[in-house]
């Protein structure tokens, strides 16, 4: 008499092996999406780069006191 050693469950450990990957894929993939994501400062500071002048940019500079008031006047008078 030929015993069936696998009991039938062939295709079902196929499909268990499988679906172990897509979990364990998933899970990393969600732990990579989550380390790597922007926070929203960093992507409020991305568009704002494009979208600001170089005017803009100097008076933002003299606000913060990074540039001196002589400075700014040149930046000013560069751009106009």
């Amino acid at each position: 008499m030929m015993w069936d050693w696998t009991g039938g469950m062939g295709w079902w450990m196929l499909f268990g092996s499988v679906m172990m990957v897509a979990f364990w894929g998933g899970v990393i993939a969600l732990v990579v999406w989550i380390v790597k994501r922007p926070s929203g400062a960093d992507d409020r500071s991305r568009s704002d780069s494009h979208s600001t002048s170089p005017f803009d940019i100097a008076k933002e500079r003299y606000a913060r006191g990074e540039i001196s008031k002589q400075e700014y006047d040149q930046i000013r008078r560069d751009l106009s």
